[in-house]
């Protein structure tokens, strides 16, 4: 399926169901798409954190993206992630995706070598040139070696075949600053990675979210997402209160990847699929099975809309 652009409302942020830490679980993903799109969100996005993707074999991804293109058809499109330490492998990825029904990809930077502003808007030019389908930035500093300058994403987003950015870097006065530096270029996209902001992220002019948390509840995210949409203020407090409950119940722990660890085991908890991660990560440990199945009861319990 095809883009409209400026892409709107919420992306899921696909995981990636496994049936072990190098098997992908075909199965698992159909259901997972079924259940994303059942649940109203209008995109989806692969192989990115969420989904893992930096830690998947080429292979493996590959069969996720065959999978979930097949799985979504007409009925939502799909990015996918292409960030790679070597640009000939993020550009053969892109040309696999295309191949394969995605509708844009998604790339957050060099990984290894650090880079100046000036070398990230020549590098990322020259990529988008090359790619076959739009592309979209994804600003994560947390996790790559570089961040989008407002100025590095006010030049970028005049090429014609960059479609949009995700921020997930979690402040608010940059992505204010992100919708000042993209305000004359139409139709280019601006999505909020943590869910805990979407909300303010909407007042300030974001077009949606890729929320993590619409794998586990997707009629939430959308519901949230209309309501800041239509300014209905009551009704968007409500539900922000909902995903901070579940931000703070499922995805806390001790572990750097808690929140990958609460998400998966949650989807098990669900009938989505089985709780297991790639490497460098493991699932969730068995002593945290009970914590987090009382706070899934207790989330189901308290918001009717989790049901």
């Amino acid at each position: 399926m095809q883009l409209q652009l400026p892409l709107r409302g919420i992306t899921t942020p696909l995981a990636t169901p496994l049936r072990n830490p190098t098997a992908i679980d075909e199965a698992g993903v159909s259901r997972l798409v079924r259940h994303v799109l059942d649940g109203g969100v209008n995109c989806l996005f692969l192989l990115g954190t969420t989904g893992e993707g930096p830690s998947l074999s080429p292979a493996v991804q590959k069969q996720v993206v065959a999978r979930a293109c097949a799985e979504a058809k007409d009925r939502a499109p799909v990015l996918t992630g292409i960030t790679d330490t070597s640009v000939e492998e993020a550009i053969g990825a892109a040309e696999t995706a295309a191949s394969l029904g995605a509708a844009g990809v998604v790339y957050a930077g060099p990984s290894y070598f650090t880079i100046s502003q000036t070398e990230l808007i020549e590098h990322c030019a020259r990529l988008a040139d090359r790619v076959p389908l739009p592309l979209f930035l994804y600003n994560m500093p947390s996790h790559v070696r570089v961040s989008f300058a407002h100025d590095t994403v006010r030049q970028l987003c005049t090429h014609p075949n960059i479609a949009g950015l995700k921020d997930s870097s979690g402040d608010m006065l940059y992505f204010q600053g992100l919708r000042r530096a993209t305000a004359e270029r139409e139709n280019f996209t601006l999505l909020m990675g943590p869910e805990e902001l979407l909300i303010y992220a909407m007042l300030a002019g974001a077009d949606g979210g890729v929320n993590g948390g619409s794998n586990l509840f997707p009629t939430l995210y959308t519901a949230l997402y209309r309501a800041a949409r239509d300014r209905d203020l009551d009704e968007a407090l409500r539900l922000h209160a909902v995903v901070l409950d579940i931000s703070s119940a499922i995805y806390a722990g001790t572990y750097s990847a808690s929140y990958l660890k609460g998400l998966k085991y949650t989807l098990s908890l669900l009938g989505v699929c089985e709780p297991w991660l790639a490497e460098p990560y493991g699932a969730l440990p068995e002593a945290d099975h009970a914590r987090v199945a009382s706070h899934l009861a207790s989330l189901r319990e308290r918001h009717p809309i989790l049901a």
